[in-house]
């Protein structure tokens, strides 16, 4: 048996095999913006800065980064773009930034927590054999569909096309392009990436890995930050990994088919939390509030750790929804 393969096996296990984390589902959490009944159309993502403040990307014209407090009471919108599919807050000797992919521009920009852009990485950056298609009339044209990015602890910055060809593009930390792989042409376990939704540094390791959600084929697994090394986490019992992330030693991961997850850094699920098993419920974002059940899940498509290990997940939604589950 392929080594990948065995060791996806070993590292999808019953809970009752491992130790179980658990976690108190804590209803009605965030609240709304000043006259609006929810908080707007979801496909973004959701992260927490260090002073505990929570970050939610809401795909409305004017919506920008909502911000809402610990006490999940919404704070202010910032003025960014309307389609951050994917981003992350980190923190370096710099400052503490937000770093995000604008799917609907296909660029990369970082913001100071304020909503200042200070950097960006324009389409044009990108190497044109890999950011550029002709159509069928044979005009050229931006073939890219960023989804996600992240930042490694050198600075250098990654980029996921994971809407369009799943290519992982590597960039310095001023902006200037260094290497790309992953996509079509890389093979993990015999198959090219494939919807490569988002990609993480995952800094639970030493050197850091990057995590890979590489949703069309099922799976999520590690490779060294050259892109080298694969190493698979789980193929087989996932629905749909979308986005995930980290506190300590553990992984949560939102799985767009009905799920929330979490994982040890040994690569055993440890948690299974909000599972929603009802046909039609899942992977849409035409979920309505009248069929939201408390502490089921839709379509999970974001989510983040808070400083105290607890978790908030956004779903792919046409209203917007974001669920929270305490770490007991």
């Amino acid at each position: 048996m392929p080594t990948l393969r065995l060791l996806a096996l070993l590292a999808v296990c019953s809970l009752s095999q491992a130790a179980e984390v658990k976690y108190d589902f804590v209803p009605n959490f965030l609240g709304t913006p000043p006259g609006k009944a929810t908080i707007g159309n979801g496909h973004g993502e959701i992260a927490v800065d260090s002073a505990g403040l929570i970050y939610v990307s809401v795909s409305e014209k004017g919506a920008g980064i909502q911000v809402y407090g610990k006490d999940g009471k919404f704070i202010k919108a910032l003025p960014l773009p309307m389609s951050l599919h994917g981003f992350v807050i980190r923190k370096s000797a710099e400052g503490e930034f937000l770093y995000g992919a604008v799917l609907g521009e296909q660029r990369f920009l970082k913001a100071k927590l304020d909503g200042t852009v200070v950097m960006e990485i324009k389409p044009d950056a990108f190497p044109a054999d890999k950011g550029k298609a002709k159509d069928k009339a044979g005009k050229v044209g931006n073939a890219l569909k960023l989804t996600n990015c992240d930042v490694a602890p050198n600075g250098d910055i990654y980029i996921v096309d994971g809407y369009g060809k799943s290519w992982i593009f590597v960039f310095d930390k001023d902006g200037k392009f260094k290497s790309v792989f992953g996509g079509p042409t890389q093979m993990v376990d015999g198959k090219a990436f494939a919807n490569t939704h988002k990609i993480f540094i995952d800094v639970r390791f030493s050197p850091a890995r990057l995590l890979c959600l590489d949703r069309g084929n099922n799976r999520m697994f590690h490779l060294d930050l050259d892109g080298s090394n694969p190493q698979m986490i789980a193929n087989t019992g996932l629905r749909n990994p979308s986005s995930a992330s980290f506190h300590g030693e553990l992984m949560c991961v939102a799985e767009i088919a009905g799920r929330v997850s979490v994982w040890s850094k040994e690569g055993t699920m440890v948690a299974s939390l909000g599972v929603n098993d009802t046909k039609g419920q899942t992977n849409t974002p035409r979920v309505t509030p009248a069929d939201w059940r408390e502490g089921v899940v839709t379509s999970p498509h974001g989510i983040t750790f808070d400083n105290d290990g607890n978790i908030l997940e956004t779903e792919w939604n046409t209203f917007g929804r974001v669920l929270r589950w305490n770490r007991k």
